[in-house]
């Protein structure tokens, strides 16, 4: 009997596991293993907002404890004349076009910074860390990048920071402590809560979508994917996240990846999200050669440039973004207050020209702002 019954629990269990949904996984293809903090879900028409505790009069909230890296012996070099390089992920795209100009703007507006923009033609990473090799060399006084893979390059980042060079990242971090600072575009849940609902717009809260990201060591995508799956379990959980597909930087592939993606799912298929500013136009253009808009949505972070031949055409509703120019001038304007030591670890803020101020979060990043949704009432305003 009682082997029986073991035999029987056997069986149960293997049926539980079989019958487990998708949303059970640990993880979704391209998603990181860091923790995540999926913001609220939209309340309900007519529902009441639940009452946050508001903190006791007089309580001090400590701010987060400093994690990044620090110059040894950095040179005074404060309103002095300062020579940078930026070494985006790859140059050539007109997402690290507009970063570059940002960061031109905020020099000749800064006056004593002489800044140049140079980095790999792909989206490589042992190309992005010889660049910025040849730049510690050089003897630069101050290092921005974006990273292809944030193990990998913090080596070299370290090396420049051993070198007395600050170093600022944004776009795409590397580890902490191969930086002194980060300048975050957006906080990665406020991202993961845009693009999902927007498509939950689109298509509802029982859509099947799929993903074109970049690669999955990629660190902002990974970490964008990990918040929407977790954004998407707690407030949509009848929606089926279909798969995740790799297509670097590439046009090409990133077309091609989105056209597998409609042939394998068929009916099934209700939206792509694009986690680059390749993917996305690229998703679009698949879509639109499929022939159909209106069937399935294309929701995703892309320049406005890019899209607005298909948001013009109805193709696309929803492009999700930020200010790249903003995020660059903001970072040229971090990487001067850190040589500047007007920004240390004990900063809480650092002004930022014509963005204001700043705040500091999460130790040791600067927050841009909240994600912006470009539509076809807006997009034609914006030209980059």
């Amino acid at each position: 009997m009682a082997r029986k019954l073991f035999s029987l629990l056997i069986v149960f269990s293997m049926l539980s596991v079989v019958a487990l949904p998708a949303a059970a996984q640990d993880r979704w293809d391209g998603a990181d293993d860091l923790d995540t903090h999926p913001l609220a879900c939209p309340l309900a028409e007519g529902a009441e907002p639940v009452a946050t505790e508001e903190p006791v009069e007089g309580e001090i909230v400590e701010a987060p404890v400093y994690d990044g890296g620090l110059a040894v012996n950095p040179p005074d070099l404060a309103g002095q004349d300062i020579v940078i390089v930026d070494v985006p992920k790859l140059i050539g795209i007109g997402y690290f076009n507009a970063t570059a100009l940002g960061i031109q703007q905020a020099a000749e507006e800064l006056g004593n910074v002489t800044a140049t923009t140079d980095g790999p033609t792909s989206a490589n990473i042992d190309d992005q860390i010889q660049f910025i090799d040849n730049y510690i060399t050089q003897g630069v006084n101050g290092i921005l990048f974006a990273a292809n893979d944030p193990v990998a390059i913090a080596p070299v980042l370290k090396k420049a920071l051993e070198a007395g060079i600050q170093v600022v990242g944004y776009d795409a971090n590397s580890t902490p402590d191969a930086r002194s600072w980060f300048v975050n575009q957006a906080e990665f849940n406020g991202i993961a809560k845009a693009m999902i609902d927007s498509l939950v717009a689109e298509k509802g809260a029982e859509a099947s979508f799929g993903i074109v990201t970049s690669t999955f060591t990629t660190p902002n995508q990974a970490r964008w994917i990990a918040e929407m799956q977790a954004y998407q379990e707690s407030c949509y959980p009848d929606m089926t996240w279909l798969e995740t597909v790799e297509a670097q930087e590439d046009a090409v592939l990133s077309f091609n990846q989105a056209t597998t993606l409609i042939n394998k799912y068929g009916d099934d298929l209700d939206g792509l999200l694009g986690m680059t500013s390749v993917a996305t136009p690229s998703s679009a253009d698949a879509v639109t050669q499929a022939g159909l808009c209106g069937e399935v949505a294309v929701i995703g972070l892309a320049t406005p440039n890019a899209m607005k031949e298909y948001v013009d055409a109805d193709c696309v509703l929803s492009v999700v973004l930020w200010n790249p120019i903003d995020l660059g001038y903001a970072a040229a304007y971090v990487l001067r207050a850190a040589i500047d030591g007007t920004l240390t670890p004990e900063s809480t803020s650092v002004e930022a020209g014509r963005l204001g101020t700043l705040q500091v979060v999460n130790g040791s990043e600067i927050l841009l702002g909240s994600p912006f949704i470009f539509n076809k009432e807006n997009i034609n305003d914006f030209d980059f």
